[in-house]
């Protein structure tokens, strides 16, 4: 039985590609509003996936799961994901709650963070050797890789446990990485997409030239700036600033314009404006 805290894009696509496994899901959001939105978004995206014949039937796959408000119904789940937002305090404090409220024996606590060190994460608990990284990409019912990232604390049953769940369960590709911001993919993705953006700042070249140049000179199905909307503008910032934090390398101090473009609202796909303009 599986748990998710947050239903935003990656919570429910978390809890989509677990309900689609066969699993049994509770999805824990704040507030009547939170949860009649994830509701939404799961439908949305399984109608979608019905639409294109990759299930059978969206109303079976919704049946598996739930949208409660609050963590208390999370007490019984052998495996809770974390998929909030990308913020340290607002992760620790769940963890903290979390730590209280799992009860089922050898339930292993999870976070899809993409930056944050799992170890800061674990201390906050009285079973950090439960507690890992389990990293999904959006979109989560597409893309095959997960990153699993035990910390210094982590036992080597929950990571085998871990690995059997996204391998065999979730039929994924798992790999292990080291407990250092931004894992595998973010530390080589992040300072790419950061490299792009001062480009753009500096007018070295233009918005779709930069994106243009990388798929038809480089075979990347979209470009820097298009993928950054996709992950989000604050969540590359986000990320950023984590890498920057722990390692100091001007390559990952996020620039100017992103902060600007965040402070501005300018998020990408996520509300319809980024570095480009979506309907």
């Amino acid at each position: 039985m599986v748990g998710v805290v947050g239903c935003g894009l990656m919570g429910a696509g978390i809890a989509e590609v677990c309900a689609r496994a066969g699993l049994d899901v509770v999805v824990a959001e704040s507030g009547s509003g939170a949860v009649d939105a994830g509701r939404r978004r799961l439908e949305a995206s399984l109608d979608r996936a019905e639409r294109n014949r990759k299930i059978p039937s969206a109303a079976n796959v919704l049946e598996r799961i739930r949208v409660v408000d609050g963590l208390a119904e999370l007490a019984d789940r052998t495996l809770v994901i974390e998929a909030i937002l990308e913020s340290e305090v607002a992760k620790t404090q769940v963890f903290a709650q979390l730590d209280k409220i799992v009860e089922a024996p050898g339930a292993i606590l999870a976070s899809n963070t993409s930056s944050i060190p799992i170890m800061k994460l674990g201390t906050v608990t009285n079973r950090p050797a439960q507690v890992l990284g389990i990293h999904f990409f959006n979109p989560v019912p597409v893309l095959p890789l997960v990153e699993l990232v035990p910390s210094l604390l982590t036992g080597e049953e929950t990571t085998r446990a871990a690995q059997a769940f996204v391998r065999d369960v979730l039929k994924k590709h798992p790999i292990l990485a080291k407990d250092r911001a931004g894992f595998v993919v973010n530390g080589l993705l992040i300072p790419f997409i950061l490299a792009a953006i001062r480009m753009l700042e500096s007018g070295f070249a233009t918005r779709d030239d930069i994106d243009e140049a990388l798929v038809r000179g480089a075979a990347h199905p979209q470009g820097p700036l298009a993928l950054a909307d996709l992950i989000g503008l604050d969540t590359t910032k986000a990320v950023a600033e984590s890498l920057y934090e722990e390692f100091k390398e001007p390559l990952y101090a996020p620039p100017p314009l992103l902060a600007r473009m965040v402070e501005a609202g300018l998020l990408g796909r996520k509300n319809g404006r980024g570095f480009h303009t979506y309907e």
